[in-house]
């Protein structure tokens, strides 16, 4: 099989009637608030009859086309027709302001945009800043309909669509500024999805039969890359809410009839402070998969609601995982899994060499010594020396701190890179920064990211202001006003404390470990201004 496509009509064959996605009911949501499901015949139908648009327009292999759809089921059925003509995707997050989108089209070569009515006039608004000024398209023009005069591109000469066709670009958060494009192939999607499928263990997945609840965002690798190829490859069901409601969590848990669920850190807290109901326990779940389950709350969770909450690690870059799937796990350790033929890893120090067990060091990964870079993404989207330094020593180098005991398991400590992981989301510390800095009252700013109970982390910052300005008593929330309108609402800081100084280099550059000092919870401070609870979603 050649292509996502290819071997989602293999599968829609064997198992037509079967439904590849359930979106389960919520009435406050403008689309399907009832719930719905689509079977494999009803997706492949309308994503042929997309994809014949499509071609009729001129698209084809070499194109990119953005997609601002939310969860929503159009996304697949413009996805999987894209893919059938080699047409990659450049899923937007539709959490994005102005001079994100602008960046995110501009820097990936859109040739159209494909949005929700809601956000036309924005992706237009973005449009017209982009050199190329790609077209905007509802996302309901397509499906059964003559090619719309938007629909205008030049014909490809690319070859057909194979495994090493561009399959889609996802944007990760960039270490020293701007999101960076990870170019992904069908082999990268189609050997993400087998990999998940292949993990056994606590993990074992029977073919046809999986229903997996996934609330997260169809732009991340995790729910679009792994989980959706997994089921499209099985003849499984995704089962793909707008995002995470805790309140309704068992009831949708148990009307679509879920056998698995996906999980972010912040899930477990905020389901565990929920008051006991009898949905708890009367589900189908097998187990849960995911990251970042605060170790106290692990065999709470597992106790009170009985499945196993099986721990994993993989990245956009990466798109296979590791997993502490197998008895007997370590509950409660960070434990995420062990290197296995097929995904290689070491810990090693910052001259690349191999600390002994037990001591923290940088995961390195890759395929195996001769083809270390099979399966993972092509490269950084004109980012060439980022993309030389990833792989420096050929071996990938995740910016993870992790530690590895004498029977080869891994655990998690932190992060090394300047990213701060919020909900989910990777936040770069120095896009924040550079938002900030352009603000005319501010001389100085260093974001970091602190300690938060139900998020993992929160965005902190240390902000100096220029000489002669004057700190009023409106100052911190005119910043973070100014982050709100320019970023991602997640982007923004939670805590805003001004500074005198800022400890820096001979370079001038922040120390940002010398800021505080280790046995200091910068949230504590005096003078600290808390603007989480502003941090919302329009």
């Amino acid at each position: 099989m050649n292509s996502v496509f290819e071997v989602f009509q293999a599968t829609t064959e064997r198992y037509p009637e079967a439904s590849f996605l359930c979106v389960p009911a919520r009435a406050e949501r403008d689309y399907y608030p009832e719930g719905a499901e689509f079977s494999y015949h009803w997706m492949a139908e309308h994503a042929l009859e997309a994809a014949r648009c499509y071609a009729e327009a001129g698209y084809g292999p070499g194109h990119r086309i953005a997609l601002l759809l939310e969860n929503r089921p159009a996304f697949f059925v413009h996805y999987l027709a894209l893919n059938s003509l080699g047409v990659s995707i450049v899923p937007v997050n539709p959490d994005y302001r102005h001079d994100e989108i602008v960046y995110q089209l501009e820097h990936a070569d859109a040739v159209l945009v494909v949005g929700i009515s809601t956000r036309l006039a924005d992706l237009e608004k973005a449009s017209r800043e982009c050199p190329l000024q790609p077209p905007v398209i509802d996302q309901s023009t397509l499906p059964g309909q003559d090619p719309p005069r938007a629909l205008t591109a030049r014909r490809s000469s690319a070859t057909a669509p194979g495994r090493d066709t561009e399959c889609a670009m996802l944007y990760t958060s960039g270490t020293t500024g701007r999101p960076k494009g990870c170019i992904l192939t069908n082999d990268y999607f189609l050997t993400g999805g087998e990999w998940y499928l292949a993990l056994g263990g606590q993990l074992t997945m029977e073919p046809g039969h999986e229903r997996v609840l996934n609330p997260l965002p169809l732009y991340h690798m995790n729910a679009l890359a792994v989980t959706a190829t997994a089921m499209l490859c099985s003849g499984g069901c995704l089962i793909s809410p707008d995002r995470f409601h805790p309140k309704s969590w068992w009831q949708d848990v148990i009307a679509t009839q879920a056998t698995v669920i996906h999980y972010l850190g912040v899930v477990p807290p905020l389901l565990l402070n929920l008051p006991p109901a009898p949905e708890e326990t009367q589900h189908s779940v097998k187990f849960g998969i995911g990251a970042g389950i605060d170790p106290d709350h692990h065999a709470a969770f597992e106790a009170r609601f009985g499945f196993p909450m099986v721990e994993v690690w993989g990245m956009t870059e990466t798109g296979r995982i590791y997993a502490d799937n197998h008895e007997p796990r370590t509950i409660g350790s960070r434990a995420f899994g062990k290197a296995v033929t097929g995904l290689e890893a070491r810990v090693v120090d910052e001259h690349d060499q191999d600390v002994a067990p037990g001591t923290a060091g940088e995961l390195v990964v890759r395929h195996n010594a001769d083809d270390p870079r099979r399966g993972f993404f092509s490269a950084y989207y004109k980012n060439e020396n980022a993309t030389r330094e990833a792989w420096h020593g050929g071996w990938f180098h995740t910016g993870d701190t992790v530690r590895q005991d004498e029977k080869g398991m891994l655990y998690f400590v932190d992060r090394n890179k300047n990213i701060i992981r919020r909900s989910g989301e990777n936040i770069s510390a120095a896009e924040v920064e550079a938002t900030l800095q352009i603000h005319e009252t501010v001389a100085q700013a260093a974001v970091i990211g602190v300690p938060d109970e139900l998020r993992e982390e929160e965005v902190f910052a240390c902000i100096v202001v220029m000489p002669g300005e004057g700190i009023v008593s409106d100052s911190a929330r005119i910043l973070f006003d100014w982050c709100m309108a320019r970023l991602a609402y997640f982007k923004a800081p939670g805590y805003i404390l001004f500074c005198d100084t800022l400890p820096t280099t001979g370079t001038q550059k922040v120390q940002k470990t010398q800021i505080f000092s280790p046995d200091t919870d910068p949230r504590t401070l005096p003078g600290v201004i808390d603007f989480r609870a502003y941090k919302r979603r329009d």
